[in-house]
């Protein structure tokens, strides 16, 4: 089963500052068929306008992924967390008994995220954050995990949940599978570029919310970045 969700129909809206587009229901956008996917609950693509950004606000009990599309962003945390994480890169917070946090865009450019929202396996434990860069050259033509719960993805950015981030760099015409266990959900989102999922079209920000298919088929109409959540 594949549900093309695409870019035009998601929830979100206009705020001066932000533009925002919500796969799931988020804030002020609510449908109850779309409370979010198997542990992911939040899917948002963001663009913030230059100096600008979202002020300190607390967290608790979410696991939160920050894929970087265009631009940067600047972390800050109530544990004394700063950095910068720039276009292609990934940051995680692991939200866990609570922490507040600031974002800004403190380019002369408009910023371009995703922000990805996944249900921790446990409640609890004390509040982390980090990030890496993600060369996409490593992830030309292959999958590579950016975020994951399971150790065996030693080079990935840690996170407490049943759950895995991935990204891949197709150029045109390139063909990438990838297999998804029994009883999994995927959510895939071409942050640029059009492709083929299992013979289905997407555009660049349309999702697709996946299960019951063993095997992921994309194909690079144009060249694309994808960015891929399996979870329980």
């Amino acid at each position: 089963m594949i549900d093309i969700r695409p870019y035009q129909d998601l929830g979100g809206g206009h705020h001066g500052w932000l533009d925002t587009r919500h796969h799931f229901s988020f804030a002020d956008y609510h449908d109850p068929a779309r409370m979010g996917w198997g542990r992911l609950r939040v899917w948002n693509d963001d663009e913030i306008a230059p100096r600008s950004g979202f002020p300190p606000h607390p967290h608790a009990d979410m696991e939160i992924i920050t894929y970087v599309r265009e631009g940067a962003i600047t972390h800050e945390d109530s544990l004394g967390n700063q950095g910068r994480t720039e276009a292609g890169d990934v940051q995680v917070m692991s939200a866990g008994t609570g922490i507040r946090h600031a974002e800004y865009n403190r380019e002369s450019e408009a910023t371009k995220i995703f922000q990805i929202w996944i249900l921790p396996t446990e409640r609890g434990g004390p509040p982390a954050w980090g990030q890496k860069p993600f060369p996409r050259s490593d992830r030309a033509g292959q999958f590579v995990t950016l975020a994951s719960g399971f150790p065996e993805d030693g080079e990935a950015l840690p996170i407490r949940t049943d759950a895995r981030v991935l990204g891949v760099a197709l150029r045109k015409g390139q063909t990438v599978s990838y297999s998804l266990g029994s009883g999994r959900h995927a959510y895939l989102v071409p942050a640029t570029g059009r492709v083929t999922l299992n013979g289905r079209n997407l555009a660049a920000r349309d999702g697709a919310a996946i299960e019951n298919e063993p095997t992921l088929s994309l194909t690079a109409l144009e060249d694309a970045e994808i960015v891929l959540v399996d979870a329980a």
